[in-house]
């Protein structure tokens, strides 16, 4: 077949004629090759969010051991007349052990602020807050076990390792601070989901948590191990530093892509940085009295969750995207199957007054805007009793509240049963939980993904809806 002359084209006028393109190849390589140097020397620089975002960072105070909702913030007139009778409707299917009749708080509610939203008398410090709190009471989940529910709530899957949504976070945004690590949490758990409930998983080795001594370490004591080397000056850190890159760099020039090593050889640059940077951050002692107090660090009953809080909050305002804190004595926790009301009035003492003190500290410094609080366990409890006088996991229906960070101030969204036990009206799973969390900064969450073992995955799966009613 013979093309009419003015198809016809020679080898020369074809090379002159894509000269230029050859050109925008070569450029778009030597781009790319300097973007990807660009991302493994530094892969924790700030990302700019998908669209506007509400808030720039988060902090989960989490209360280990699942709290009791109808004892705290969703007050049930029905379960505290019918004391006593048995539960009227269909108890769940899967249970974590059988329950009897029908257990009353044996604390009272009144309302609070201009919201006139009732929060139960364990909580007369938060209760004067409650006019920047959007407390959700349709939580539900999937699973009745502390390990499963836990894991769950941090990464939206209690059957499969998956990366924490603080991993999430640090991997779709970066961080506002190089010299400290995006993700921290101060005195975790190491049960129930331990390392899992803050590892990066398949995410790049840089997303992982940073913890900050455990939950049987008293705050005071919880520092970042080796931070300081007493051996050697830092100049000659800095050389040792500086060839063990370029002997990491030259197998990694042999080897191809491998983000393990990656990993290793920013977590050394980052362990150096930290050396003059995470002890003054973690140092409170600079705080004024005034701010001490107002955390409760001058009572021994409030010392130890106050210190954490403070902890966080410096953190917070040096650029960490994301900051667990955790209240759990490794004994008593949140977890009442007995004793309800000596358990709950101690662990609400330890905590009420530091978190309102947080609450107020932040919005003083015009922090709390820009920063969303999430509260809350990993499921409620029942309203029928257990032992007599405790209550079981409930997975079914729990509250969690959240504020700052573009929620809605003083409301309360959804509702369960007339009872507690449901989950019943506008009920918001764990999945639309993180949906919410992400889309509050700037990110869609179908569309926050990392492909591993054939497949894209994301924080919510396949599953989850961003929560807009309580958005403000």
């Amino acid at each position: 077949m013979h093309l009419p002359p003015f198809q016809q084209i020679t080898r020369r006028a074809m090379l002159q004629r894509s000269a230029a393109g050859f050109g925008y190849l070569a450029l778009q390589a030597l781009l790319g090759r300097e973007c990807t140097q660009a991302a493994v020397e530094n892969p924790l620089a700030p990302k700019q969010p998908q669209f506007p975002a509400r808030a720039k960072r988060v902090v989960f105070l989490l209360m280990k051991g699942g709290p009791s909702h109808v004892d705290t913030f969703d007050p049930k007139p029905l379960l505290q007349r019918d004391d006593g009778k048995p539960y009227p409707f269909k108890q769940p299917r899967v249970q974590f052990a059988e329950t009897g009749k029908l257990l009353k708080s044996p604390w009272s509610f009144k309302q609070y602020g201009q919201s006139g939203l009732p929060v139960s008398e364990l909580f007369p410090n938060v209760s004067q807050c409650v006019d920047d709190l959007c407390i959700v009471r349709s939580l539900h989940g999937t699973n009745p076990a502390h390990g499963g529910a836990c894991l769950k709530l941090h990464t939206g899957s209690d059957t499969q390792v998956r990366p924490s949504m603080g991993s999430w976070l640090l991997y779709g945004l970066g961080t506002e601070n190089e010299n400290l690590p995006g993700f921290i949490t101060i005195c975790p758990t190491l049960a129930h989901g331990g390392v899992n409930n803050w590892g990066a998983a398949f995410l790049p080795a840089y997303c992982q948590g940073t913890p900050i001594g455990n939950a049987s370490i008293p705050a005071d004591r919880a520092f970042v191990r080796h931070i300081r080397n007493e051996q050697i000056s830092g100049a000659e850190q800095r050389k040792q530093l500086e060839f063990l890159a370029k002997v990491n760099r030259e197998h990694l020039a042999l080897s191809g892509p491998d983000s393990a090593l990656e990993g290793r050889i920013n977590s050394f640059e980052l362990a150096y940085r930290m050396q003059s940077t995470m002890p003054e951050a973690q140092d409170v002692g600079g705080e004024s009295d005034a701010t001490k107090k107002l955390y409760g660090m001058d009572q021994p009953v409030t010392e130890n969750f106050g210190r954490q809080c403070l902890m966080a909050r410096r953190f917070l305002e040096r650029g960490v995207r994301f900051v667990q804190v955790t209240h759990s004595d490794g004994e008593v926790q949140w977890d009442q199957h007995g004793n309800l009301f000596k358990g709950h009035s101690k662990n609400a003492a330890e905590v009420d007054k530091p978190i309102a003190g947080f609450l107020t500290d932040l919005k003083s410094r015009g922090l709390l805007d820009e920063t969303l609080v999430l509260w809350g366990g990993e499921f409620g409890r029942t309203p029928t009793a257990q032992g007599g006088d405790g209550r079981d996991h409930n997975p079914n229906g729990f509250t969690m509240w959240m504020a700052g960070g573009g929620v809605k101030p003083g409301i309360a969204y959804g509702a369960t049963d007339d009872y507690g036990y449901f989950a019943q009206e506008d009920k918001v799973h764990i999945h639309d939980l993180h949906a919410t969390i992400l889309h509050l900064l700037g990110i869609n969450h179908e569309k926050l993904t990392y492909k591993y073992a054939g497949r894209d995955f994301r924080l919510t799966d396949v599953e989850g809806r961003v929560v807009k009613d309580i958005i403000a």
